[in-house]
């Protein structure tokens, strides 16, 4: 069976020494996949690892990322290179590397069509924010943008005021550690996804009911777990800490790096089940 799977990277896949446990960091067998500025960031296991290059050759693998395409393209991911990778939460879908600017041209489209501007959200965003707890504030490829907070000095009250502000005017907000995301409701994992399933069958890759396999732990990523014909998330993350469930979502039993293992473990004994079942 040929499937298309669509897996989140950050805290699904890979790892930062922060998002592992001490016993996890003292293991033997991690593969750094991602340094920047010269450091090592991101890790995961070796046997995660050879799980991706052999998931490579028998399905067609989406890395599906709210990083930027230049984000991106510090992760040396074993089983590369990626005919095609979705970026900027579904903003980007990068075709041999390149991000695809007819599929970006109808999603500026959908954006300005769809509610506020980002001059206007930034607006907004500022009038509400103070230095006392946000450390940066970024904007991710002129599409939405991000604070990146101390989290125990956050007003309690933040969040949720700011997701109202935000779902009145096209745009939603959720938070994922130390980052607090504002994305259009157009820019979307899930949409991107069915983008690329749809070229692979044009194509020829994949056939109309090839199924799509999904995962990944942020609110960001409910949607495309929803769309999928069935998912997996880890046990840790946004989506555990707020005890998101779903009826074809499967909840890891490992969390941390390890999580990592079993997702990618799952998604081959998915890929091998036959069709229908």
């Amino acid at each position: 069976m040929t499937a298309l799977i669509a897996s989140d990277l950050d805290r699904t896949l890979i790892y930062s020494r922060a998002a592992m446990t001490r016993a996890q960091l003292d293991r033997g067998d991690l593969l750094c996949v991602e340094y920047h500025e010269g450091a090592p960031l991101s890790y995961l296991t070796e046997r995660s690892a050879q799980r991706l290059r052999e998931l490579s050759t028998t399905a067609q693998l989406v890395p599906t990322t709210t990083r930027t395409p230049a984000q991106f393209r510090r992760i040396a991911l074993p089983g590369g290179p990626w005919r095609y990778a979705i970026t900027s939460n579904g903003g980007a879908i990068l075709v041999d590397g390149e991000p695809d600017p007819v599929w970006r041209g109808g999603l500026d489209t959908a954006v300005r069509a769809g509610g506020a501007g980002l001059d206007e959200v930034l607006t907004a965003l500022r009038a509400r924010i103070s230095p006392d707890w946000v450390r940066k504030l970024r904007i991710a490829d002129d599409l939405f943008c991000y604070l990146v907070v101390d989290v125990d000095a956050q007003p309690a009250e933040f969040l949720a005021e700011w997701d109202e502000w935000c779902r009145a005017h096209g745009w939603g907000a959720s938070q994922q550690g130390r980052k607090i995301y504002t994305v259009p409701d157009s820019v979307c994992k899930s949409h991107a996804v069915a983008e690329v399933h749809r070229r692979l069958v044009a194509d020829g890759v994949l056939s109309e009911d090839s199924p799509v396999f999904a995962a990944g732990d942020g609110a960001l990523d409910a949607p495309m777990l929803e769309a999928a014909d069935a998912a997996i998330r880890p046990c840790h993350g946004e989506l555990e800490t707020l005890n998101w469930q779903h009826p074809t979502v499967t909840v890891t039993e490992e969390a941390g790096v390890t999580a990592g293992e079993e997702i990618l473990a799952w998604f081959a004994g998915s890929t091998r089940m036959p069709s229908g079942s």
